[in-house]
């Protein structure tokens, strides 16, 4: 490896504050942090991509048997769960991690420059040694094919659910986190209620008759048909939606039509996305979308075959609960001090984390850790999906004593009344 696990591990500790109250979770994360470092940079210099993860699943899995964990493996293909048993009863606590990566030829000059699980197992090693003074029980779940599924293959989080990932093991409350670029090192970022946008994909064809391009009136023109209806669908967002309560968007992506510059063609295909902050706006905007394409189809004399949304592959909004949220703040304030932690803006991507909290009708926190290293403008560096996103490591830190820290709050200890 390039940097010497000691001197990234004094970096890592420079970038918190080890606080003053006894055993904090920074402090308990800190003999950690070089074995986390190794993990994250050994995952990313073999990256897999979704329903594919299977090294990095028995890597996961191993390192769970190591800590005494009951584990599970082979969930929705690749997916691990781990469940650590505290030495008295009390609530049940999800934490989630996703495992795949993206199909992206990085440029940064490291081997090892995408995100991780790293920061889970981390957690995990620290509260196994913990079990003797938890309440409670807390599930780690491994998720693949986070970034979605390869075409004609099921994944992610809704494959998880449906194959008894909570058959036995009903949680209280979920937690999730993700690295971003938009905050600096060191520092996290969460909101309540929406924090991250619904995802639903659509695809419309419009069918009208063939003609020659000489004689258009012999025929019925699904080229123009389908511009109307890219042109009236912007009215969805700026004339039916109560953008003051909360924003959405509706883009079309693909508008493809006709072979021969002189022929009116049969048919064209348009697809897009819709992403929303508000449960009712998603589905007043999947309404208003499939209403806006019928109508102008027909009022050109054209039909449409529509999926709106096309499913599998939907994602809900990811809404933080007030009340948890609250709690969780109150924990990575605790653990890395009030100062780095901030109100995140509403972010349109999308995320299937959503979907597990909704299986078992249970409250969620999803949280950012900001990855840009100290000195860089994080509104001027690459995004996430970026072939140039560099993740400054002290990330690793910041977010495993967050989550730890979140974690603990919320279980309590065995001496808890």
């Amino acid at each position: 490896m390039r940097i010497d696990l000691l001197v990234a591990t004094a970096a890592l500790a420079a970038v918190l504050p080890v606080r003053a109250d006894a055993q904090s979770a920074v402090e308990r994360m800190q003999p950690l942090l070089p074995q986390v470092t190794a993990w994250r940079r050994d995952i990313h210099e073999h990256p897999e991509l979704g329903n594919r993860e299977v090294r990095t699943a028995r890597l996961v899995a191993d390192q769970l048997e190591r800590l005494g964990l009951e584990v599970r493996t082979g969930i929705a293909h690749t997916g691990v769960a781990g469940v650590l048993k505290g030495s008295k009863a009390g609530r049940r606590l999800v934490i989630r991690a996703d495992m795949d990566a993206l199909p992206v030829t990085e440029e940064v000059d490291l081997p090892f420059p995408s995100k991780s699980t790293a920061m889970l197992l981390g957690v995990a090693s620290a509260m196994a040694t913990m079990r003797g003074d938890l309440a409670g029980e807390v599930m780690f779940v491994f998720q693949p094919a986070e970034e979605g599924a390869p075409p004609g293959e099921q994944g992610g989080a809704p494959l998880m659910i449906a194959e008894g990932v909570f058959k036995d093991f009903r949680p209280d409350a979920l937690l999730g986190m993700h690295v971003v670029s938009t905050l600096p090192v060191g520092t996290v970022a969460l909101r309540p209620g929406g924090a991250m946008a619904s995802s639903d994909t659509f695809r419309i064809t419009v069918h009208g008759r063939q003609s020659h391009g000489a004689t258009p009136w012999l025929g019925i023109d699904p080229i123009v048909a389908a511009a109307q209806i890219v042109t009236h669908a912007q009215v969805i967002v700026s004339r039916q939606l109560d953008i003051n309560a909360n924003p959405a968007v509706v883009t079309f992506g693909v508008f493809d039509g006709g072979q021969r510059f002189n022929i009116v063609p049969d048919s064209a295909r348009l697809e897009g996305t819709v992403r929303a902050f508000d449960e009712e706006m998603r589905v007043q905007a999947l309404a208003s979308l499939r209403n806006v394409a019928e109508h102008v189809a027909a009022a050109n004399g054209a039909t449409i075959e529509a999926e709106i949304p096309v499913t599998p592959g939907s994602n809900p909004v990811n809404y933080n609960d007030p009340a948890l949220t609250a709690r969780v703040r109150a924990s990575l304030e605790t653990a890395l001090g009030k100062d780095q932690v901030q109100e995140a803006p509403r972010w349109t991507a999308a995320e299937d984390f959503p979907h597990l909290g909704r299986s078992v009708s249970a409250p969620s926190v999803y949280f950012f850790v900001g990855a840009t290293p100290a000195g860089r403008d994080p509104a001027s560096v690459p995004g996430n999906h970026s072939p140039r996103f560099f993740v400054d490591e002290g990330a690793l830190a910041a977010g495993s004593a967050g989550m730890l820290q979140a974690a603990l709050d919320f279980l309590g200890t065995a001496s808890d009344d």
